[in-house]
């Protein structure tokens, strides 16, 4: 469908802002985002609605129009129930790189306009169909009439006699039809979900048909953007997203199907989409709380002002709650083995993996993580979980995040996803009580990951309990404490690398931060790997450690995180 016609039409309440002479550009989907840089969910010749939530000052709308341009959108929608009048600046922005603009009357719903155009993309060629498009304006409209997915999924029950469910990427069951029928049981939800991983990372054309328990399921990927086809490729390194997007499981096989109805089921996961954006849009304020914690702790700030941060964290956490929480910080990351062409934004996927891992797998529903918060700095991401406080002696812990079953119901599907040349590695601090411990927490947590990191497999996790005694002392330890032991260590390797200028200590670091990779620390130093071969034998030999062994490892980290 083309601009043109979406203004013509009166029920959407669209009015236009500027670029008159470009509405006979083509429209082939739609996307509902508040990001700054929503690029990664498009593939072009998407209608853009946003509230405007991006928008911090003047200066945010030229490069979020820039974005928008380079993606090949064909226009820009922005609401007026947030700030009213639409920017001047965003106005002026669209004008110079020649984007449709258009403002969405603050009476009109996005998800009015989205079911406009997913009717219009997908045709209104069947009657069973068209029956089902018509009715999907309650699908995701707030307040007692609605429902969001749940109403999708009964509808295509009802309408088209498919049953249908969706999934979170680690197999969690988020909606699913409420009409009578056997329950989806969870361990074939982790088997669908590893299924779809792995069909994402084999560069298979979905829909995606696989036979779980003698029954054939059609699984079709939901995406923070539209997609308008069977045929739609992700724009950008699939590896960016894999671990993060919903699927959609339909008990049927969709492999002799008409064009017109897999094209009304795509359109149902631009739908679902939706309620997935509401969903993100609904975690800033969590996410930009822990960011603040986070900054707070690793600038070293005072435990008053980080105590002060928390305070506020923790009725948003835990509403309700009487006496101040104890807190667990865990931390993950993402690493890949291949590069690629180009850099992996792994951060925001991993923040985004690991506030699904921390979801109890028996929850069911979008919200059911409304008590984490988790933020992300470089490729690491950083989880705050608050924990009731208990009476008496216990420190609460017994009630917190484990290590060791973590990830036991989710190592399946994610494993497919990571597809051989990736890996996730977790470490979980214990519980401490106030802010003076979190600083610690946090070095914890980190230790506990490197600790996993060292472990065979492509999903690992180690806890506190796993960590040895010395590691605990890394905040705290004296500063004569600290001199002695980073002096026996370092000191020879210092020396060595005055004298030869051979750079050991330079080689130690990268060594660590790749977890003891041959090939990707040899990459990073721009060495052949018999050359960091040799390096790392005369770090052993200087210092009689053994780089092989965890526990030399974790004595050469922390002295070069205490120099």
């Amino acid at each position: 469908m083309r601009l043109r016609a979406l203004l013509d039409t009166d029920a959407l309440g669209l009015r236009l802002l500027g670029g008159g002479d470009e509405l006979d550009r083509t429209v082939r989907g739609v996307m509902t985002t508040d990001l700054r840089d929503p690029s990664r969910y498009l593939s072009g010749g998407e209608l853009v609605l946003t509230g405007l939530a991006w928008r911090r000052s003047a200066a945010d709308s030229e490069p979020f129009v820039r974005i928008l341009v380079q993606a090949g959108v064909s226009a820009l929608a922005a609401g007026e129930a947030e700030l009213g009048d639409v920017p001047d600046d965003l106005v002026v922005a669209c004008a110079r790189h020649r984007l449709p603009l258009f403002a969405v009357h603050e009476s009109v719903a996005f998800a009015t306009i989205t079911e406009h155009v997913v009717r219009q993309v997908s045709g209104e060629r069947a009657g069973d169909l068209a029956a089902v498009v018509d009715r999907h304006r309650r699908m995701m409209t707030s307040g007692p009439a609605g429902g969001g997915p749940d109403v999708v999924l009964d509808l295509l029950g009802s309408d088209l006699d498919l049953r249908a469910w969706v999934l979170s990427p680690t197999g969690r069951l988020i909606a699913g039809p409420k009409v009578a029928g056997p329950a989806l049981p969870a361990e074939v939800c982790a088997r669908l979900a590893g299924e779809h991983l792995a069909a994402v990372r084999g560069g298979r054309r979905g829909p995606y048909r696989v036979l779980v328990g003698g029954t054939t399921y059609s699984l079709f990927p939901i995406r923070g953007s539209s997609r308008s086809g069977q045929g739609a490729q992700i724009a950008r390194d699939v590896r960016e997203s894999v671990l993060s997007d919903w699927l959609m499981a339909v008990e049927a096989d969709a492999g002799d199907w008409a064009e017109e109805r897999l094209d009304l089921l795509y359109g149902v996961t631009q739908l679902i989409a939706v309620e997935r954006d509401r969903r993100d849009a609904a975690r800033t304020v969590r996410r930009r709380l822990a960011q603040e914690v986070l900054e707070l702790v690793q600038a070293g700030a005072a435990p008053a002002e980080i105590a002060a941060r928390l305070r506020v964290a923790a009725p948003v956490l835990l509403p309700g709650l009487g006496a101040a929480p104890h807190w667990q910080v865990v931390v993950a990351r993402v690493e890949w083995d291949r590069p690629g062409g180009g850099a992996l934004e792994a951060g925001p996927l991993t923040q985004s993996l690991l506030e699904e891992i921390l979801v109890d797998p028996l929850a069911t529903g979008p919200e059911p993580s409304d008590r984490i918060a988790v933020a992300h700095t470089g490729d690491e991401a950083v989880a705050l979980v608050p924990l009731p406080a208990v009476s008496g002696e216990h420190d609460g812990s017994e009630a917190g995040v484990l290590a060791d079953v973590l990830l036991a119901a989710v190592r399946e599907p994610l494993s497919a996803g990571l597809d051989g040349d990736g890996r996730l590695t977790l470490g979980v601090s214990a519980a401490v009580h106030s802010a003076e411990g979190l600083r610690g927490a946090l070095e914890e947590a980190r230790h506990a990951r490197r600790v996993a990191a060292a472990r065979p497999g492509r999903v690992c996790a180690a806890g506190h309990q796993e960590l040895a005694s010395h590691v605990l002392l890394l905040p705290f330890v004296p500063d004569d404490v600290r001199r002695a032991f980073t002096a026996r260590l370092l000191d020879p390797l210092r020396d060595y690398d005055r004298r030869h200028r051979a750079e050991l200590i330079p080689t130690l670091e990268a060594f660590l931060d790749c977890d003891g990779s041959w090939t990707r620390c040899a990459s990073r130093l721009h060495l052949h790997v018999n050359t960091l071969r040799y390096r790392v034998g005369r770090i052993e030999q200087l210092t009689s450690r053994d780089l092989s062994r965890l526990e030399d490892k974790l004595d050469f980290f922390l002295a070069l995180r205490m120099s």
